[in-house]
């Protein structure tokens, strides 16, 4: 699974009109049709994708959107709704964070206390993470192993290395700042406008 085929399958993950449950058990069912190797692949270009997209700018954006309470599980959440926006709407946002203001499900939440938030509208999909890993298992029996996939992805992310760009976490830790500190001088004016401070707290 190269890249282009890991987006191909994101993209059309993104376009279907199903609730986020029946989304991911499309995918599931696709991961399923193909050799396990393809899962831990799906895997490690999805983890990649979120690591590009971790930076301390998406992070100011997440958290001006969330009215201050982004946690480090959050943007982690968040970097995956990113990645299933689609190939085109999570390149433009890592190009430019305040792009999310473009984004109509971020637009939804203008104006709406968090507390008002249903669970399908919240930026976030942590269960985006689990889908390769239940399709591997299933695929390979080993479902009461999760170290055997752990492994497997770590094994393919070095092979891959070279084809790889995420840089994200280095970024962070060379500006020696825990994640959560609030980065100054990241413009988001857009964000900001839709967002004031308070504006969407619970």
């Amino acid at each position: 699974m190269n890249e282009d085929a890991f987006w191909a399958l994101i993209d059309e993950l993104s376009r279907r009109p199903d609730d986020r449950d029946e989304r991911l058990e499309w995918l599931r069912a696709e991961l399923l049709r193909r050799p396990a190797a393809e899962s831990v692949e799906f895997q490690v270009r999805l983890e990649d994708a979120c690591e590009v997209a971790g930076t301390r700018a998406m992070w100011r954006a997440v958290d001006r959107i969330e009215s201050g309470g982004c946690t480090d599980d959050g943007f982690h959440y968040f970097t995956l709704w990113l990645v299933g926006q689609g190939r085109k709407v999570y390149e433009t946002v890592v190009a430019d964070p305040d792009a999310l203001a473009d984004v109509p499900e971020v637009r939804a939440l203008v104006g709406r206390l968090r507390d008002e938030w249903d669970d399908e509208e919240w930026p976030e999909w942590e269960e985006l993470d689990y889908v390769a890993q239940d399709a591997y298992d299933e695929l390979t029996g080993q479902e009461d192993d999760d170290e055997e996939f752990l492994d497997a992805v770590e094994e393919m992310a070095e092979e891959l290395a070279d084809e790889l760009s995420g840089e994200a976490v280095d970024e962070w830790e060379e500006g020696g700042e825990a994640r959560g500190a609030r980065p100054e001088g990241v413009a988001i004016p857009r964000l900001t406008a839709l967002f004031p401070l308070g504006a969407s707290g619970s």
